[in-house]
């Protein structure tokens, strides 16, 4: 996710703009992140996902012991500090 500052986003909105089509932005006032800029159709598909609903009794019994038995990728360990930002 590329990130800018605010005023760098007032003074490039045109190409920020194009940008947010292809990939999130990050917008980060006086240091910290403040907001993420999305394109209107990568926000629409996680309003989709967010609605759906999962009743785990439902699950196939192949797809929960998939799950249980799921780690995470290497890369995910770089939120393992999340929270404490």
């Amino acid at each position: 996710m590329r990130v800018f500052k605010s005023p760098e986003v007032a003074r490039r909105f045109g190409t920020i703009q194009q940008i947010v089509q292809a990939e999130p932005v990050c917008v980060h006032s006086h240091g910290r992140p403040r907001m993420v800029m999305l394109s209107a159709a990568e926000y629409e598909r996680l309003r989709r996902h967010d609605r759906r609903v999962y009743a785990t009794g439902r699950l196939p019994v192949s797809l929960r012991v998939a799950i249980a038995a799921a780690e995470p990728s290497t890369e995910a360990t770089r939120f393992n500090t999340e929270h404490l930002k």
